[in-house]
């Protein structure tokens, strides 16, 4: 049995930095990934050269939304996994400035692409930085604080995410709605709020001086980092399978209801306005779009605000049983009754309680599973290589759209994923960690 952990302690002023740098590091990670999702009523058919009034456009939107989805996912998942394991050879702070400016740069790019195919490539290569960027600042984090302090501060770190989508409402808002300039011209409009995701690449390069390697990392020997086949070795398969099967499920979950919710929010304010001008039409899909966002991203905030005193009174396994089971009912009653649109807007937030939230306690959780030479890449394995499995479900859904039948009438279908999980649960999937110290690699 590990020891239990000790009284809260005090930060220093650099173990604040260090949070505050991996928060920015993650909430940027999410802007950038978010961006997109904002613009891409107007930025597919503008790359396919079509009106996006044209009869063809709702079809083309949905399905092109799945397929760069898809891709998106791909890479995360593959950078999560090349970079988790870099993390472990040439360390969690160079890891985070290196993803971080590869995840910029390729936002930046992809304002200038000419066509899908070169967008496509440019979110493939944005998404190797995103996904890089989590693993190795949630090791740097539990790595750097206080033991006693390292499940909250795990949460807190999370809480940067729905400030970066925050950010990406924001930007988008601005450029697509606000400044008339810009706003009128849908083919610039995206490409100016896709020009944004440069911003983290500025901030990179201001903490990469300051920023350096936790002591337990600087204490194990190279040859002995980053090997993955030994996450599956006797003493820790359990842990790397269980840490894989709770993260695809939370994954599959939370990008399928995300990824659409723009497209859903448009065909809502088709439906509350049906006789609409196509400018007021415009206005009306752009308020939509706003509003589903913002709901999803307070639900989700509230999510990963009550993850570490969850996890803390009841455990991480009991966690994850009552997230997935909250995302059955939540998915169910906000997708399958026959809602006025503006009520189903608010209801989207109920999704992300749990679809969004849960992703806080991975920012503890996961980093708990393994010993300091594995823990990038072990906690960049776990919860990347889901993303792999999780590529078909807006593939799936693109299918669905492109045959014609609405996003919005699939969308419960969805509830399967989380019950899914709980029933992994009830067959002893996961490792309970509440009440162990960080592993130092003698302990497992």
């Amino acid at each position: 049995m590990l020891a239990p952990m000790a009284s809260r302690e005090p930060l220093t002023r650099y173990q604040r930095f260090v949070v505050f740098a991996a928060w920015l590091g993650l909430g940027f990670d999410l802007m950038d990934s978010m961006l997109f999702n904002f613009v891409s009523p107007l930025a597919i058919p503008n790359l396919l050269h079509i009106s996006p009034q044209a009869p063809s456009a709702r079809a083309a939107i949905g399905y092109w939304t799945g397929v760069l989805t898809a891709v998106m996912l791909f890479g995360w998942a593959t950078g999560g996994i090349l970079f988790g394991r870099l993390s472990d050879r040439i360390g969690r702070t160079r890891t985070v400035v290196l993803t971080m400016l590869l995840f910029s740069l390729g936002t930046l790019a992809s304002a200038f692409a000419p066509n899908l195919w070169v967008f496509a490539a440019l979110r493939l290569l944005t998404a190797l930085g995103i996904g890089g960027e989590w693993a190795a600042g949630a090791t740097l984090v539990a790595e750097t604080v206080p033991e006693s302090r390292r499940v909250d501060l795990g949460a807190v770190l999370f809480t940067s995410a729905p400030a970066g989508v925050f950010l990406a409402i924001f930007i988008s808002h601005v450029f697509t709605r606000e400044i008339e300039a810009v706003a009128r011209d849908p083919s610039l409009s995206w490409r100016v709020v896709m020009a944004c995701g440069a911003l983290p690449a500025f901030v990179a390069l201001l903490l990469r001086r300051k920023l350096r390697e936790p002591e337990s990392f600087a204490r194990v020997e190279a040859p002995a980092r980053g090997h993955i086949g030994a996450l599956f070795s006797p003493e820790l398969r359990r842990r790397t399978v269980g840490g894989l099967m709770v993260a695809t499920v939370a994954l599959l979950t939370f990008w399928v209801s995300s990824a659409f919710l723009p497209m859903i929010a448009t065909f809502l304010a088709d439906e509350a306005m049906p006789h609409a001008t196509a400018k007021e039409l415009a206005q009306h899909r752009a308020a939509f779009v706003t509003r589903a966002m913002m709901s999803f991203n307070i639900g989700g905030l509230i999510g990963s605000l009550l993850a570490a005193p969850l996890a803390e009174r009841f455990g991480r396994r009991p966690l994850f049983f009552a997230y997935f089971a909250f995302s059955v009912v939540a998915l169910l009653v906000t997708f399958v009754p026959a809602w006025a649109p503006s009520t189903r807007i608010l209801l989207v937030g109920l999704v992300s309680v749990s679809a969004y939230g849960v992703f806080a306690a991975f920012q503890f959780y996961l980093p708990e599973l393994f010993p300091p030479h594995l823990r990038g890449t072990g906690a960049g394995f776990c919860l990347n290589a889901g993303r792999y499995l999780t590529v078909l479900g807006p593939l799936v859904v693109a299918w669905v759209a492109r045959g014609g039948a609405s996003v919005l009438h699939v969308m419960g279908f969805l509830a399967l994923v989380p019950l899914a999980g709980l029933v992994l649960l009830l067959f002893g999937v996961g490792v309970e960690t509440r009440g162990d110290r960080l592993p130092t690699g003698a302990e497992l």
